[in-house]
């Protein structure tokens, strides 16, 4: 019997209780301050928002030890847990992250490794994500004595350390192969636009090329039923679409559908999100839809002529090209987001149909060699990070005590 199992039959043998996650900690989340990225002072001090670090700034509003809890944006792991962060010294976390500390009885480093355990899928409406504080203080946490907290911080600490190792030996690997890719993947999509009378080579600016709406905005009762409709984060994690891809339905009216659907060649980017780095990501769609919308975080644009394969699109909006231009010309105020009037003037090089055809042909077949080669790499990280999650689980599971 090992040390938990011995301290679990001493002292809660019946199992343990649950008690809302408000009750276990502190929670800060009143003397948080969003900052725009345009006022913000540069400085020493790390500036949190959902996902872990977003900035550094010349002051901080924490100073301590803290758990922060992702509460808009991209919130949620593959597998339905909160995004948690554990953050220490002095701090600036804006609105986007809940910020709890220790109290008396709970131990935080425990609440750290547990909360990461609770899927809160259910809690999601909407087209952003978004936990809201009273889910959030709701949260049900099994809280075993505090000697037990300890070893079972103590196992995770330990355990963390190990797969961290592994990990970044393979995820430096992985990078490695991915960047090989990216470079000749940019080099074949750049062209000498000085010989365009001689090959037929020619610029234009995506205005020129396209027609731009914004999507559609419903509350949370329109959706699970009615027409296919394509989510934000249908986008931002997919290069291209087909029919498979779209599972989310929405409730929409005749004149939705007809203004905002969705066919073959359409371009989607994302729009908006809480920093830069996430917006203006693309999905191209490649199959001809009957009846498909698309969600207001996100923009359409739709081809106006048919000098463009939509699978070559699919390769140019995923360039570092245009990536940079992106970044640099969003706007930014309490959230990034992006305009169709910005994304209307970047210009793109346009090569006659054969030769986008043939690029888009050598690209395809190099995508399959990097991800063959690469595939056993990614295969592995998830193992690690699974076995981890695994063994995090397991240990965070308990009897519930039974009602009296």
């Amino acid at each position: 019997m090992s040390k938990l199992d011995e301290l679990i039959q001493e002292l809660c043998p019946d199992g343990v209780e649950t008690f809302p996650l408000e009750e276990c900690c502190n929670i800060l989340d009143k003397k948080r301050k969003p900052v725009t990225k345009n006022s913000r002072e540069k400085g020493e001090y790390p500036y949190y928002g959902a996902n872990g670090v977003q900035d550094y700034v010349s002051d901080y509003i924490f100073n301590g030890k803290f758990v922060l809890v992702g509460e808009d944006g991209s919130v949620i792991t593959k597998s339905g847990t909160p995004v948690v962060t554990w953050a220490e010294g002095k701090i600036w976390v804006n609105n986007h992250a809940h910020v709890i500390e220790e109290k008396s009885g709970t131990m935080l480093r425990y609440l750290y490794f547990y909360i990461q355990t609770i899927d809160v899928t259910s809690l999601i409406h909407g087209n952003i994500p978004k936990l809201t504080g009273r889910d959030f203080r709701s949260l049900k946490i099994a809280l075993p004595p505090l000697e037990i907290q300890r070893e079972i911080v103590r196992i995770l600490d330990n355990f963390t350390n190990l797969t961290a190792e592994l990990t970044a030996k393979l995820t430096a690997e992985f990078t490695a192969r991915q960047r090989q890719y990216e470079f000749y993947r940019d080099k074949l999509l750049t062209f000498d636009v000085l010989k365009e009378g001689t090959i037929n080579f020619c610029q234009r600016t995506l205005g020129e090329m396209f027609d731009f709406r914004n999507g559609l905005s419903k509350g949370k009762e329109f959706f699970g039923k009615g027409t296919p409709f394509i989510r934000y984060t249908d986008v931002y994690n997919h290069r291209t679409l087909r029919k498979k891809d779209i599972t989310a339905l929405v409730e929409c009216t005749e004149d939705e559908k007809e203004r905002l659907k969705v066919s073959r060649g359409d371009v989607l980017f994302t729009r908006t999100s809480e920093t830069a780095e996430d917006i203006g990501w693309s999905s191209v769609m490649l199959d001809d839809m009957d009846d498909c919308v698309f969600n207001g975080f996100t923009i359409k644009a739709t081809p106006k002529t048919k000098e463009l394969l939509p699978e070559y699109c699919a390769y140019c909006f995923s360039t570092s090209d245009f990536r940079q231009y992106v970044t640099k010309h969003c706007a930014f105020t309490t959230r990034a987001s992006l305009a169709g009037n910005t994304i209307a003037q970047y210009r793109m090089t346009i090569p006659p149909l054969d030769i986008q055809s043939r690029i888009v042909n050598v690209l395809d077949n190099f995508e399959k060699i990097c991800s063959d080669l690469n595939i056993g790499l990614p295969a592995e990280i998830e193992a690690r990070q699974k076995q981890y999650e695994y063994y995090r689980d397991k240990l965070l599971t308990f009897k519930e005590v039974a009602a009296t």
